[in-house]
């Protein structure tokens, strides 16, 4: 049958090569637009937790639900420890956040103002990275203060200005001090630049009565998708009131909005990949419509119907999986070329900077498996395509078969 099926193939070459060019192609995009679409996801989430949040947090328990001085980190030096002792993790800072009042002479404006060890920041956030205008902060700063470029702009203020910040300590006492500007920073996240401002933490936990305390220490990791494992090991090494939240729980609502839109892409594959299946259905019937007197004589000649449906099937295997194959790895290479050399759209990020986009480039993601279940996809979706044409074939007698016009 394999001999019979392969000269079918090349004697019917028109129908061959058409089915096999279909099956390449329908891989080569199916490959290429997942690569995309999980690039653009994973692209966003990755800038998302670079430029402030971190892969991790070791927080407590009760920080997630409620931000509140009630829920600080007491020991922040000793979970810095314990967190140094894993092994595993290079980069952690710890973070102060509280929201006050900074006024200018003439406006005023509500800002979540945070006490950073500028050193250890930088390899976690973009924060130095995106500076606009001035420097970032230093470790022996005092009352320097690093303003969005949002905050600046409502405050009608520029490096070397002054401004008044009016808060609550820890201890919920009135805190207040005049800040010095020393630089203006823009990550190009339209919310976090019109909210944010930053000092020097050496400092304000003088400010602010923290000595030693913190809301919660930001974890920088290579690879996202090891923070389940961090999270695992680390947790054994902290009091039982304190979590490692990974970015799943901390960018919960974007994880959601990327599987809704994951979900949208897959129905919009859905619908191609119906159409898709019916071209190949009703090519392959059309097809084996064209042999019913072939399949007839086969048939007088001693060959049972079951062994043609398994000719019929060969035919289309050999094509498909080729096919199949070629338009896989084809995708494959695509996705890890534009995973290194990744498209640019100029003005991109300005235009959808509010949707967390800071970049305008467009990554895809190559992964391996997913390019394999991708082209299996495909290959399957050819075999469901070419059963009713082959039950089709097999309804006939062999009179029935020679005698069809």
């Amino acid at each position: 049958m394999y001999s019979l099926a392969w000269k079918n193939i090349t004697h019917y070459r028109g129908r061959s090569l058409t089915t096999f060019v279909l099956t390449l192609v329908s891989t080569y995009l199916f490959v290429v637009y997942v690569a995309f679409m999980d690039g653009s996801h994973e692209s966003m989430l990755r800038n998302s937790l670079e430029i402030y949040t971190g892969a991790l947090q070791v927080r407590d328990k009760e920080y997630g639900k409620e931000s509140s001085y009630d829920y600080l980190l007491e020991d922040a030096a000793g979970i810095k420890k314990s967190i140094a002792s894993l092994g595993i993790v290079q980069r952690y800072a710890a973070r102060l956040e509280s929201f006050g009042l900074l006024c200018s002479d003439e406006e005023s404006i509500g800002s979540m103002v945070t006490g950073i060890e500028p050193p250890a920041e930088a390899r976690i956030s973009r924060i130095e990275q995106a500076l606009f205008k001035g420097r970032y902060l230093e470790s022996n700063d005092t009352n320097a203060i690093y303003i969005g470029y949002g905050v600046a702009k409502k405050l009608g203020v520029d490096v070397g200005d002054t401004i008044a910040f009016v808060g609550s300590a820890t201890d919920y006492s009135f805190a207040a001090d005049n800040f010095r500007i020393v630089g203006i920073f823009k990550t190009g996240l339209y919310e976090f630049d019109n909210l944010s401002s930053f000092v020097n933490k050496g400092y304000f936990d003088g400010l602010m009565l923290s000595d030693n305390m913190a809301s919660y220490i930001a974890i920088g990791v290579d690879d996202i998708s090891s923070v389940d494992q961090i999270a695992a090991a680390l947790t054994p090494l902290l009091p039982p009131e304190i979590e490692a939240a990974t970015w799943k729980e901390l960018m919960h609502s974007m994880v959601e909005a990327m599987e809704v839109d994951s979900l949208f892409g897959y129905i919009s594959l859905g619908l191609f990949f119906v159409i898709i299946f019916f071209v190949i259905m009703i090519f392959g019937f059309i097809n084996i419509s064209s042999r019913i007197r072939e399949f007839g004589l086969l048939r007088a000649l001693g060959i049972s119907s079951r062994d043609i449906a398994w000719m019929l099937f060969l035919e289309t295997a050999l094509l498909a999986v080729a096919a199949a194959l070629i338009g896989g790895v084809l995708g494959g290479i695509t996705s890890e070329y534009f995973a290194i050399h990744p498209i640019v759209i100029e003005g991109m990020a300005e235009s959808y900077k509010e949707y967390g986009i800071v970049s305008d480039s467009v990554p895809t993601r190559f992964d391996l498996w997913t390019v394999t279940w991708n082209t299996l996809v495909v290959l399957l979706l050819d075999f469901a395509a070419i059963v009713y044409p082959i039950r089709f074939a097999s309804g006939f007698t062999p009179v029935e078969a020679m005698r069809h016009v």
